[in-house]
């Protein structure tokens, strides 16, 4: 269970926002006092009209002609300018026609705008969106045509499910690989140039009663930015699930958080952390590193600060802490102890030698003495015994052995 806290706010640093909303207001919210202050809204793009709220949004923040895509209720991906909210192009997420009733039954669900984009480029930008029923679509929109609603340039399509509601889609780094889930759809990762399904996630085991929980993903993100294989994604049971598909198709690691549906998951530029939103508004973040990589990490809970790791190269499955260690106790049972030298070594093995040795003598004189106490006896010709039967005289002369 993560660490959590309730904290004032002294303020911001300089920053800017854009929010959309139900009402398919686009709001800029800035905060503009140093080195600390007040976060407010400065300008508001649209007039309200619940027909074309906004139901996805995506910036290319680039420094060179950044775009912001908005994709809204009737069916229609707008792209525009952040800077002043200039509408630049309007196209279809999916079919031809700009406005169609399909778009109320299956709403587009999901929205990326590809960030890679030529300065010189003869393309405003491209997109790809996912609609409820898992039509994912991916189209580019050149510059002169923008303002005749024509998408052209590179196009593709596929079906992420037959079965489900897609809720999410996330797009890894390198805009490569998109992952889709949703309520009934497990993770599954797609490469977007092929259009083809390369990973496919599977239910946790059940627990001891044997009961399986319908898959349910509201969010999900990839954990680093150089490496597409380890997926984090939560879902409506509150579970927050790491997976890395180069090992299995089952979570690496499952946490609970709470009680109420996670609606949100961000991966920290460190790339092993991630922060979770949920839908009472508790934020927590996760160090998704924890056992994976053979690492005994030792935290001081109070500062939340690193204070030491071992790398013990197998994968950990437990530890445990001896409350009663001691560097005191430890220096002073090795003073006590001295220093054996060369010298006492050696006198050591030579007296351990010379007793061995009589040993074995006194063992040999005391065999000799019996034989000869024995040969005067009177002869007489023993019983037959049963196989694995002793004499009473073989076990008297084995005890008289021994205590020789």
């Amino acid at each position: 269970m993560p660490r959590t806290s309730v904290v004032d706010s002294p303020g911001c640093p300089p920053l800017r926002a854009l929010t959309t909303d139900i009402l398919g207001l686009i709001k800029v919210v800035e905060a503009r006092t140093k080195p600390a202050g007040v976060a407010k809204v400065v300008e508001t793009w649209g007039a309200p009209d619940a027909d074309r709220a906004v139901l996805a949004a995506s910036l290319a923040d680039r420094a060179v002609d950044p775009v912001l895509a908005v994709a809204r209720k009737n069916g229609v991906v707008e792209l525009l300018n952040p800077l002043n909210g200039d509408t630049l192009a309007g196209v279809k997420a999916a079919g031809t026609a700009p406005a169609d009733s399909s778009a109320e039954e299956d709403p587009v669900a999901a929205l990326h705008l590809f960030r890679r984009h030529a300065p010189d480029s003869s393309m405003l930008g491209t997109f790809l969106s996912c609609t409820e029923k898992g039509k994912a679509y991916v189209k580019s929109v050149a510059k002169e045509n923008a303002a005749s609603d024509m998408a052209v340039g590179p196009s593709s399509s596929w079906d992420v499910t037959n079965l489900g509601v897609v809720k999410f889609s996330s797009v890894d780094a390198g805009e490569s690989y998109a992952m889709f889930g949703g309520k009934g759809i497990e993770v599954n990762l797609w490469d977007i140039t092929s259009c083809s399904k390369i990973w496919s996630a599977k239910s946790p085991r059940g627990n001891s009663l044997k009961i399986f929980s319908a898959p349910w993903f509201t969010a999900g993100t990839f954990l680093c930015k150089d490496d597409h294989r380890k997926i984090v994604a939560c879902t409506n049971n509150h579970q927050v699930r790491l997976y890395d598909i180069a090992s299995q198709r089952r979570p690496v690691i499952s946490v609970d958080f709470r009680e109420s549906p996670i609606k949100a998951v961000a991966e920290d530029p460190n790339g092993y952390a991630v922060y979770i939103g949920t839908g009472r508004g508790d934020l927590a973040s996760f160090d998704m590193r924890t056992g994976l990589d053979s690492y005994l990490r030792i935290w001081d809970t109070d500062t939340r600060q690193l204070l030491s790791a071992v790398f013990l190269k197998q994968h950990l499955t437990a530890v445990v802490i001896d409350s009663h260690f001691s560097t005191e106790e430890l220096e002073e049972t090795k003073s006590k102890q001295p220093i054996p030298s060369v010298e006492t070594m050696a006198e050591v093995r030579k007296e351990r030698k010379e007793k061995k040795n009589r040993t074995s003598e006194e063992v040999e004189d005391g065999t000799s003495m019996l034989d000869r106490d024995d040969s005067g006896a009177e002869t007489y010709t023993p019983k037959r015994k049963k196989s694995g039967e002793k004499s009473k005289g073989m076990k008297k002369k084995s005890k008289k052995q021994q205590v020789a």
